[in-house]
């Protein structure tokens, strides 16, 4: 989350604690998040996913001309994270998740999973040596194409093109935009939000098309960028000889559920050949991208299920009880930047009350 100063620059960190930041350093001063934990674990036995995208210190925003709603967490709270983490959970991958579905054996008492959207080169430069220091482990799903090409994403380009373009209005006639272009960052990057929003809500044919125009229009090709790249094949291979898995998402990080029937097969199939080719291993999880309610329905779940994925998450918040009665359909957490250690541990404790409310598109 963002907030704009008087001067129109943007923060990463909240100015003023909101209502869950001062609930959650309540519940630990006065120490009755552990208690609520165990009571819960006692009545129920779920499976915790942490949803992160980037791991990166930003330093000047004002500099960073890409998404700070990508940046998950610094390098600080990132290595402060995984310690609770250590500590108070069973981090596994979904490598023992699916053994213990496959043999009926029970998980540790309280699973967790630690995942990564997208495959930005900063997983490998800031995360991986995060959690390889501590000694633990993380699922990073990646977008073949992107690893291919090494060009930015295209949603990360068209927030990039709103910071730095020099028009004097935004025009999408699809989506009924004529406004004009506000003179701050911190309001083209508010402006991004909500574009992205809408467009998300076209066919992945019409989004592309969308980008493409404005970019042309604009003068500002897609183009690799020092501050918005993939990781490499070779780095994914080093992560996963260290222990890392790597599952899928997709080729071209298109919405699933928006694309043609045979479109969304022929992703779905095609990212599941190239990483089997590039990894070396069997690659059993897919994450749907996007991944909200509207990014994926039965055919994408039949198709996936085809190809050989054994296990999806989406990206709806909330838990997922044991034993777990939809492979296709985990839920996660997502780890956003305003959060602080104790609003990290008590929305992992209790995400109902601490989870960062989402926005969500009609399916």
């Amino acid at each position: 989350m963002t907030t704009e100063t008087a001067n129109g620059s943007d923060q990463v960190a909240l100015q003023r604690p909101g209502k869950r930041q001062r609930l959650a350093a309540f519940c630990s001063a006065v120490g009755v998040l552990p208690g609520l934990t165990t009571l819960r674990r006692v009545l129920r036995k779920d499976l915790r996913i942490l949803a992160y995208h980037r791991v990166l210190d930003v330093g000047n925003p004002d500099a960073f001309a890409f998404d700070l709603n990508e940046i998950s967490a610094s390098p600080d709270q990132f290595r402060e994270q995984m310690l609770l983490v250590k500590r108070y959970y069973d981090p596994i991958g979904f490598h023992q998740l699916i053994a213990a579905l496959d043999s009926g054996r029970p998980l540790p008492p309280k699973p967790l999973i630690v995942t990564f959207d997208d495959g930005y080169d900063d997983n490998y430069h800031v995360a991986f040596p995060i959690l390889r220091e501590l000694g633990m482990s993380a699922m990073f799903f990646v977008s073949t194409g992107h690893i291919d090409s090494g060009m930015p994403y295209a949603y990360d380009w068209l927030v990039h093109m709103l910071c730095r373009t020099q028009v004097e209005r935004l025009q999408v006639d699809e989506l009924a935009f004529d406004q004009a272009m506000p003179a701050t960052l911190a309001g083209r990057r508010a402006l991004g939000k909500e574009l992205l929003f809408h467009l998300k809500a076209l066919d992945a044919i019409t989004q592309a098309a969308v980008i493409a125009r404005l970019g042309e229009a604009w003068g500002m090709r897609p183009d690799r960028h020092a501050q918005c790249r993939p990781m490499t094949w070779d780095q994914l291979r080093e992560m996963r000889a260290a222990g890392m898995e790597v599952g899928s998402h997709g080729v071209h990080h298109h919405i699933l559920a928006k694309l043609s029937p045979a479109d969304m097969v022929t992703e779905i199939d095609q990212s599941m050949r190239t990483l089997q080719r590039e990894i070396g291993a069997p690659i059993e999880v897919l994450s749907y991208p996007v991944g909200g309610p509207d990014s994926y329905n039965p055919q994408v779940i039949e198709a996936a299920r085809r190809a050989g994925f054994r296990m999806a998450c989406n990206y709806v918040t909330g838990l997922n009880r044991l034993p777990a009665t939809s492979h296709y359909g985990l839920q996660r957490l997502s780890v956003e930047s305003d959060m602080d250690i104790d609003w990290f541990a008590a929305m992992t404790s209790l995400p109902e009350v601490f989870a960062h409310p989402k926005r969500v598109r009609a399916g």
